[in-house]
């Protein structure tokens, strides 16, 4: 997980968001996870997200058996921490402090979310 995350699609999200819940799957079952009823136009959409994200270098495929499985090449925090800075570039902000303080003052974080920020922040203060 060395490679820094690249922006992704609402779409590329969901199948990252399975990857990242359920594991290892097979196009089809990842397809099944996110259009239940899919029919094959689904599963086509599903199989080119896995190639750009493959491509992006975030999924990665195991082609060791007959019906390839993927895996997340990065985590959940990777990605939202690439979508908080793409966010403050697109802003024209030069960090995402503005972002997060923003969050805080229209009392978007839960009381337990702001004592982990307040722990994070004493950690690395340190």
């Amino acid at each position: 997980m060395t490679r820094r995350p690249q922006s992704v699609t609402d779409a590329e999200l969901a199948v990252l968001k399975v990857l990242w819940l359920r594991g290892p799957l097979t196009a089809k079952a990842i397809t099944s996870s996110i259009y239940p009823d899919g029919a094959e136009s689904e599963f086509a959409s599903v199989h080119s997200f896995l190639q750009r994200l493959e491509r992006k270098g975030l999924v990665s495929r195991d082609r060791s058996a007959f019906v390839h499985s993927f895996a997340a090449s990065v985590s959940q925090a990777d990605v939202a921490g690439q979508e908080l800075e793409s966010l403050a570039q697109r802003l024209g902000e030069k960090s995402i402090a503005p972002l997060i303080m923003q969050l805080v003052e229209q009392k978007r974080l839960s009381d337990r979310e702001i004592a982990e920020i307040r722990a994070l922040l004493n950690n690395h203060s340190k």
